[in-house]
């Protein structure tokens, strides 16, 4: 990922002065704040985890969105093509709780390192887990053409030089998980990934820890674990930008969010 972000910040540089520029000419990254969004979230999710890959069985849901129970206390954000208004991708951050266990408690806590347990066990107000990335196969490759299941565009009518910029969604999404996580200062996350995706994020500058053992969790993936202060402390400066960025337009949304979850305005 991180070679491919290289590569495509060579060439948009050429158009535009930052990789951040370019991204955001072309794609919103915002806190889904109405059903409308939710919607789209789920539909795109059943898309991916439904149709494409089998994650969750289609029949379940039978009006096409795919949702679950950690829904209900998640923070979820939306990564939108702006010129079709069309979902390109979504991410949520699962917020622990005394009353609430995230995914990862519920269906692998067996595989998690004992280390790691104690962040798990301390405070749960520092705690989440990212999951349900996603990025809609309109924006990607067919399957087989890029091992991490998050490659480049190949399907709809757009310019070559937006084309380019399809590649970002995925670390776009990733970024927005960061930067709630940074938002709420819910900053130790837990997160179950392929074996492909921690190798490209440390690439990006992003350390990643294993955090348990491999286990059959919609495909082989293992628990790991990201500190959010280290990440943006190495994060590559490309990529810090885009992450500046996505930050600045997110806090807007979860600050009014959070005002009014605590009745500070009507």
């Amino acid at each position: 990922m991180a070679a491919l972000i290289l590569a495509v910040g060579q060439a948009v540089y050429k158009q535009f002065p930052s990789l951040t520029e370019a991204f955001l000419n072309y794609f919103d990254v915002d806190l889904v704040t109405s059903a409308q969004q939710m919607d789209q979230v789920g539909h795109l999710r059943y898309r991916v985890y439904c149709e494409e890959f089998g994650y969750e069985p289609a029949s379940a849901f039978p009006d096409k969105r795919e949702t679950d129970q950690f829904d209900a206390y998640s923070v979820h954000c939306i990564v939108t093509h702006r010129r079709s208004k069309h979902a390109a991708g979504c991410v949520r951050m699962i917020c622990a709780s005394d009353d609430h266990a995230l995914p990862l408690e519920t269906y692998c806590l067996e595989n998690v390192f004992v280390e790691y347990m104690d962040s798990l066990k301390g405070d749960r107000d520092r705690v989440c887990e990212v999951s349900r990335l996603a990025v809609d196969p309109a924006f990607r490759k067919r399957p087989g053409e890029d091992h991490t299941q998050l490659g480049e565009f190949n399907a709809m009518d757009c310019t070559h030089q937006e084309q380019r910029t399809f590649s970002l969604i995925a670390i776009a999404a990733i970024l927005a998980g960061f930067a709630i996580s940074s938002l709420s200062n819910r900053t130790e996350i837990f997160t179950m990934m392929e074996p492909n995706l921690p190798r490209l994020l440390r690439r990006a500058g992003i350390p990643v820890a294993q955090a348990g053992e491999v286990t059959e969790y919609h495909g082989q993936r293992s628990p790991y674990f990201i500190s959010t202060e280290l990440s943006l402390a190495n994060m590559r400066d490309d990529l810090l930008g885009l992450y500046g960025a996505i930050h600045e337009r997110l806090a807007c949304d979860y600050n009014a969010h959070e005002a009014v979850a605590h009745g500070q305005i009507g």
